[in-house]
């Protein structure tokens, strides 16, 4: 049987895994590989992973690693090897035994209700298969929402591949026009966004570079959707950038239920 205690972390992790990639005003999540482009025989990366109020730098939670994923050119299930979770960061290693594009991915759905009852304000979050038996049937002012997010970031080992990029059409996923391991200073890159496999127009984007600890300013780059759901960056300089995008309607499979979905990526941008 759990401890108290254990069952009191495991509740805190389930809450962190809902709500942080979907306030980017607050903690933010990311998966961060040392390089994003190598070229190598024997080739290996490590990735850092965590939760954090500046932008790669390790100072709030650890991800947890069970829920997240690395797939190889093909589009496989590849195993992380050297696992380990510390305070404020998770580390892995990925053997790239490939050519080609890898994708490092973290994907959840949840949902959350807020009413009230007896006139208290009562809230609940959980499994989105409960959202709808999670509200009583007394319930007055009721808000219920279902929540998407997704984290990824790409590393390619020789030539770039696209076979991994396929979306899955669950969720707010990137669609890279511009090879997300093809990024250069000064250059312009081309993304769609797609909810559930279609355009998700009005996503509000933000791009930051990494470095905020050193810097007086965020130095963040905002842009919106357009109606097909495409956005382009161009990239000041040279360096890791954390985007992240957000998207909100009313188009729950739930009855009645808002949705809300998070996408956030970590891409290499190299000098021309």
């Amino acid at each position: 049987m759990k401890t108290p205690l254990l069952r009191l972390s495991g509740l805190i992790t389930l809450a962190l895994s809902f709500t942080l990639p979907l306030n980017a005003n607050a903690h933010r999540a990311w998966i961060l590989p040392a390089a994003t482009v190598l070229s190598s025989e024997n080739a290996w990366v490590t990735v850092d992973a965590a939760i954090s109020n500046d932008i790669f730098h390790t100072d709030y939670h650890a991800m947890d690693l069970s829920g997240i994923k690395v797939f190889n050119p093909k589009g496989e299930e590849v195993a992380m090897q050297n696992p380990s979770k510390g305070r404020y960061r998770s580390v892995f290693d990925v053997e790239l035994t490939d050519n080609g594009t890898y994708k490092i991915a973290s994907a959840s759905q949840g949902a959350f209700a807020i009413w009230e009852e007896n006139g208290e304000r009562k809230r609940w979050r959980g499994a989105l298969q409960d959202l709808g038996q999670a509200v009583p049937k007394k319930a007055k002012k009721v808000q219920l929402t279902e929540t998407h997010r997704r984290l990824e970031t790409f590393v390619t080992n020789g030539a770039p591949t696209t076979e991994v990029l396929a979306i899955t059409q669950k969720g707010l996923e990137l669609a890279p026009h511009t090879h997300p391991n093809d990024l250069f200073a000064t250059e312009t890159a081309r993304f769609q966004l797609l909810i559930d496999g279609k355009p998700a127009a009005g996503a509000e984007v933000e791009v930051i570079p990494g470095g905020m600890r050193y810097r007086d300013a965020q130095n963040a780059i905002h842009t919106t959707a357009d109606k097909e759901g495409y956005i382009h960056i161009t990239w000041p300089q040279a360096g890791m950038y954390w985007l992240s995008a957000s998207y909100e309607d009313n188009k729950a499979k739930t009855r009645h239920a808002n949705r809300r979905a998070s996408y956030t990526a970590t891409f290499e941008v190299l000098p021309l």
